[in-house]
């Protein structure tokens, strides 16, 4: 039984606290999975225990449950194919809209203060971990090929002892798609106390790493019960690749050298 119908049977059960909730997440079921507890009872004014009352009336072990029962059913009615010879059809279509999504939320301003402060910076640190690790270390090589020398940390505790020593010259790129990652808060919020420039790559503006951001450059993918998907590789490469572009844009003489030697460089790697 899917949980709009358990929240329908049960309605009429509920308290009016518990109906607040009943509401919202009827309402607004394509958010809930995106957001904490804390942020719902912040917006409906009501305690955690009655969350929790009302996510066990409803059959749920807890607000988490319940998460993840709304994600698996938007994420299954997303991919119900018309014609299984056809799937590519939605995941090249999916790819299309996630690339307009990501140019519409781009905010010219924002993104000419990001080039700014990498461009200004003596040091540029990628924090990133699992997918977001990886197009971290991807944005590492596009810098480099305009002459920024980034570097790209995916292990935590590193990405800690990086923080710690950070001074106001320094700039920190923090990718994270929930803006919920613990090691990566913890990690810049401490760069921020010591005075680094925070760059956040986010899907949200309310989560606790967004909060912490100097600049947030907004993708537009939910990856909660989706990990890994082309379409959040697709929006945060598509923002680091504008980034480098926009950089080599107010830096053309330079880079355009820095290109011929890196290509030079690589020439004799390759096989005639």
């Amino acid at each position: 039984m899917s949980y709009i119908k358990k929240i329908q049977d049960c309605y009429p059960e509920l308290t009016k606290s518990e109906r607040k909730m009943a509401d919202y997440i009827l309402t607004n079921r394509s958010e809930v999975s995106n957001k904490t507890m804390n942020d719902i009872t912040a917006e409906i004014s009501v305690g955690d225990a009655t969350v929790i009352r009302f996510c066990k009336k409803i059959g749920y072990s807890g607000f988490s449950d319940l998460k993840i029962e709304i994600a698996k059913e938007d994420f299954s009615k997303r991919y119900e194919y018309q014609s299984e010879e056809m799937y590519y059809d939605k995941i090249f279509q999916d790819s299309i809209t996630v690339l307009n999504e990501t140019y519409q939320l781009i905010d010219s301003n924002d993104l000419k203060q990001t080039i700014q402060y990498i461009a200004q910076a003596e040091n540029i640190s990628i924090f990133g971990v699992g997918s977001s690790g990886q197009i971290g270390v991807s944005f590492e090589k596009m810098l480099l090929r305009v002459g920024l020398r980034g570097k790209a940390y995916n292990d935590a505790h590193f990405q800690s002892q990086v923080a710690s020593i950070m001074s106001t010259s320094d700039v920190v790129v923090a990718m994270s798609l929930s803006g919920r990652t613990k090691d990566i808060i913890d990690s810049v919020r401490l760069a921020k106390q010591n005075g680094a420039k925070i760059i956040v790559l986010s899907n949200t503006t309310i989560s606790p790493l967004s909060k912490l951001a100097d600049v947030l450059l907004q993708t537009p993918v939910n990856e909660f019960i989706n990990g890994e998907s082309i379409e959040g590789k697709i929006a945060q490469l598509s923002i680091c690749e504008t980034i480098v572009r926009g950089y080599e844009l107010e830096h053309k003489a330079d880079v355009l050298e820095i290109r011929e030697k890196i290509t030079r460089s690589i020439m004799d790697k390759q096989v005639e």
